[in-house]
């Protein structure tokens, strides 16, 4: 593992300079997924939550998350995104929903915590909004699944059985 690029010499945290770096398109690919009770799930997919549409709140608020992520990670640049999409599916088996999200730009740096941070905002706005019928709901798995892009090219996660 190579040195922390966020520390400086002395261990002061640091915001890297990317004012060197080529311009190159870049794209993260996030996932997470909330696990609750079966009855949450059928509530949630019928549009029967008390604050109302679950899945289109929490699509929104990823959107929302993607673009403030540097407001929120001290040392993330503000980017210039061109792309952020949040999907939300059901999973019986979990039982619960899968939440993706896919975040683009053209840039010095990439955009990973970008995507992980839409996923995350979405997930617990799902938790937010369907908390009054199960407070027992779990976030899980948030994790990138792939990114494109930059000096260290591509790279993708192992398979996961999750």
């Amino acid at each position: 593992m190579s040195a922390l690029s966020h520390i400086g010499a002395s261990g002061e945290a640091r915001m890297v300079d990317v004012s060197g770096k080529s311009e190159t398109a870049r794209v993260a690919l996030a996932e997470g997924h909330v696990i609750m009770a079966v009855q949450t799930l059928a509530m949630v997919l019928s549009g029967d939550a008390k604050k109302g549409d679950v899945l289109g709140a929490a699509r929104i608020a990823g959107i929302m998350a993607a673009k403030r992520t540097h407001e929120l990670i001290p040392l993330c640049h503000p980017l210039l995104l061109t792309k952020i999409s949040v999907d939300i599916a059901p999973d019986e088996a979990l039982p619960g929903l899968r939440v993706r999200a896919e975040v683009k730009t053209r840039g010095q740096t990439g955009v990973e915590m970008e995507a992980l941070t839409a996923v995350s905002i979405a997930c617990l706005t799902i938790y937010d909004m369907a908390k009054a019928a199960d407070r027992g709901m779990r976030i899980e798995g948030v994790r990138l699944l792939e990114k494109s892009g930059g000096k260290s090219g591509d790279w993708r996660a192992p398979e996961s059985a999750a």
